[in-house]
């Protein structure tokens, strides 16, 4: 039997920290057509609980920042490879943390991830973290951070990898 997390609307974090690592995780999105914008299913995948990637009811959108696959305010994907909500998706991540040496960072963090197979950002750098993120510096080790943001997403087939 298939076991789904479902957020009810509330964050769900690991009890491990990580800092570089292979992860996928499956979701699906509620269907809200009466919702607009960030009203559809909005969600995030925070890696290290410092860079948010979006989750978004983005099927037949533009692809942006703020989008399903969107380094959150940062960076729009590469390509929108959502599909209709009630579907199951995946995320497929590999992630570098930050590079910190007495105090000052010296490399940013380094992402490619797959949305449903199509590779939406290819090991590109992300200067910053983003809204919503834990306090602590960059390039510290932190928790997976799947974000509930009142809306009612299940995800299964979690799994993390570290390198």
């Amino acid at each position: 039997k298939t076991k789904l997390l479902n957020t009810d609307g509330k964050d769900i974090k690991t009890k491990r920290k990580f800092s570089n690592y292979s992860m996928h995780v499956e979701f699906m999105l509620p269907y809200k057509p009466e919702g607009r914008g960030q009203k559809r299913g909005n969600s995030g995948f925070y890696q290290v609980d410092h860079y948010e990637v979006q989750i978004l009811d983005s099927f037949g959108l533009e692809g942006l920042n703020n989008e399903c696959g969107g380094i959150y305010t940062k960076r729009k994907s590469d390509v929108n490879a959502c599909l209709p909500p009630l579907q199951w998706q995946t995320y497929d991540v590999q992630f570098t943390n930050a590079v910190v040496k007495d105090g000052k960072k010296m490399k940013n963090a380094r992402m490619t991830m797959r949305l449903n197979g199509i590779v939406i950002h290819d090991n590109i750098e992300i200067n910053g973290i983003t809204g919503g993120s834990r306090k602590d510096p960059e390039g510290t080790p932190g928790p997976i951070k799947l974000q509930g943001h009142n809306n009612p997403l299940q995800f299964r087939n979690i799994w993390i990898v570290e390198k």
